[in-house]
């Protein structure tokens, strides 16, 4: 099996999954219908959250264990410091690495009371990690995993600069992350941005661009909420438009990632991360419409 990294760096297009954990058994059974679908279009991995607070931890980790042992797909753990003990947290990637999972995607969490749709301050779990850093040197101690973490091409709303933020991310790298996935972009622009200033800081870890399409009002105020990432003026303007019209802002969503993925790959950015809020119908129209085929008609398509 080829390491992730390496198969980031070869070049070429690609492009990789990540889905919200179900929130009850029926929404378990449609994501594996997906899962099962997107097999045919080769994903380079795909990988599934926990929920907002560390919420749907068991689930993720079944769905996860599953996409490992019963399918062709290379998945990636997602793996949070929320509402766990170290002890914890080590049982866990026992389970992933028992299931032959290699690579786990590694994050603070949110701060205690945004599941609930409350503001919060981060709190560390008695017992438990306080930071991407220390989970991260714990995923490389116990099972050597190959490990990636969050970037933030509008900076994280902790930090008050884009350098404060890039000196951050730095010390993920030092710490021996071996790739990034970004938050949700607005634009592609943000994220060349943050790639070329990274690129000039020796920092040379691969980092995938993150694209969601937006689905709701609703879940977009949620999701800025969650983040704490401002949204440009005029993107929140055209989406206010469309706010009681679910499928005229279905299709802005799609609209606007399509944009975004069609900049990034003018940009020379080849291997784009979706997020498509576990909407199958989503996911495969942008699929689609940017050429990812089922494998047996990829080899026909060419970007440009």
């Amino acid at each position: 099996m080829e390491y992730l990294p390496q198969l980031m760096r070869r070049g070429g297009k690609n492009f990789s999954v990540e889905f919200f954990p179900p929130r009850d058994d029926l929404g378990e059974q449609n994501l594996w219908s997906t899962i099962r679908y997107l097999e045919s279009r080769r994903p380079g991995f795909v990988s599934v959250t926990y929920g907002a607070g560390g919420t749907n931890r068991d689930r993720t980790v079944r769905v996860t264990e599953r996409i490992a042992k019963e399918t062709s797909l290379t998945p990636v753990a997602h793996l949070t410091a929320v509402g766990q003990t170290r002890e914890e947290l080590e049982d866990i990637m026992a389970r992933y690495a028992a299931a032959y999972v290699h690579n786990v995607l590694v994050v603070r969490g949110d701060p205690k009371g945004v599941a609930a749709g409350q503001e919060g301050t981060w709190e560390p779990t008695p017992g438990g990690i306080n930071s991407a850093n220390e989970l991260l040197a714990l995923a490389k101690e116990k099972h050597r995993f190959c490990v990636g973490v969050a970037a933030f091409p509008d900076k994280h709303p902790r930090f008050e600069t884009h350098a404060e933020d890039d000196a951050h991310f730095a010390t993920k790298v030092r710490a021996g992350a071996d790739f990034g996935v970004s938050q949700m972009l607005f634009s592609a622009d943000s994220f060349v941005r943050m790639r070329d200033r990274y690129a000039q800081q020796g920092l040379d870890i691969p980092v995938l661009p993150g694209i969601m399409p937006i689905t709701s009002w609703a879940g977009l105020q949620r999701m800025l909420q969650l983040s704490g990432q401002p949204a440009p003026a005029d993107v929140m303007a055209r989406f206010e438009k469309y706010r009681d019209d679910c499928k005229a802002t279905g299709e802005l969503g799609v609209e606007l990632a399509l944009k975004i993925a069609r900049d990034l790959i003018v940009n020379g950015v080849e291997w784009l991360h979706f997020f498509p809020n576990n909407r199958a119908s989503t996911l495969f129209i942008l699929l689609d419409e940017l050429g990812y085929y089922p494998f047996t008609r990829q080899a026909q398509y060419r970007i440009g």
